[in-house]
């Protein structure tokens, strides 16, 4: 299936929370958030825990604040993930440091025979470019610097989806606001992600001429 709706504030937004840094090492999913948006706004969510088939280390629990005994009734990633492919079909991608997220739901997709169809975006590297006086990039400095709402929770797969949907219309609506879109395609942004961020304001502007 293919994505037809080629608007960037349509999308959604997704996070894992993980045992580890790569799946290539074995690591596995212990959690995914998502955040669905249909034209700037949320209409549905998505949060489940899932099982990993091992016991996750000392870090991770309080580094994610998941522990082994929240996961030991959980149903196991495969169930999670069969359920979670068919949230995401028909819409494009977004996640804050998205090859992270996109390398665990390819792995995770593939172990349940399942494939996502839409396209990635991400909002970190985009961040980048649209807020170039940002003291970094990370989504907790993002939603500081842009009082974004928030409800304190961090590392947690859904509250992190939220706080990047709200970066990530945020960004959208400030790249309108400079640059006189009207409505901002997907690609445009994964465009952007991928520019020099000295040549950033001047691409945007060429596209918004172009569009």
């Amino acid at each position: 299936m293919t994505v037809t709706n080629v608007s960037a504030d349509t999308t959604i937004v997704l996070d894992f929370e993980t045992t580890g840094l790569s799946p290539d090492q074995g690591d596995r999913a212990i959690e995914i958030g998502a955040v669905k948006l249909v034209e700037g706004e949320v209409v549905e969510t998505f949060q489940k825990l899932m099982y990993p088939g091992k016991r996750i280390d000392s870090f991770i629990e309080n580094y994610t604040g998941i522990t082994n005994n929240m996961l030991k009734n959980a149903p196991p990633c495969e169930e999670v993930m069969c359920e979670f492919s068919d949230f995401i079909i028909g819409y494009n991608l977004v996640a804050h440091n998205a090859s992270f997220d996109q390398r665990f739901l390819d792995s995770e997709l593939s172990r349940c025979n399942k494939e996502k169809h839409g396209e990635f975006a991400c909002s970190m590297l985009i961040a980048r470019r649209v807020y170039q006086d940002a003291p970094n990039h990370k989504l907790g400095t993002l939603v500081e610097y842009k009082n974004l709402p928030n409800d304190g929770t961090f590392h947690r797969a859904l509250a992190d989806s939220q706080m990047t949907a709200h970066l990530w219309l945020g960004m959208l609506n400030d790249i309108k606001s400079k640059h006189s879109f009207q409505n901002v395609p997907f690609t445009v942004m994964q465009k952007l992600a991928c520019t020099n961020k000295h040549s950033a304001s001047s691409f945007l502007a060429s596209e918004a001429r172009r569009i």
